[in-house]
């Protein structure tokens, strides 16, 4: 592990450039991860506004 002191900017610009040297199929791959590890960051659970609601759903014919 290495620290570094920077500025936000810094560390922005070469995380962006760290991302820019991938390929396009790396750069997708990168991005799945990205999302696959942001879901399993805690959440405060929302309240459901509909939960004890009655709804009526209407589909089209």
């Amino acid at each position: 592990m290495e620290i570094r002191f920077q500025t936000k900017e810094e560390s922005n610009k070469l995380q962006q450039e760290d991302f820019l040297k991938l390929s396009k199929t790396e750069r997708v791959y990168a991005f799945f991860r990205l999302m696959e590890q942001v879901s399993r960051f805690p959440v405060k659970n929302k309240q459901d506004k509909n939960k004890d609601n009655f709804l009526i759903v209407i589909k089209p014919k």
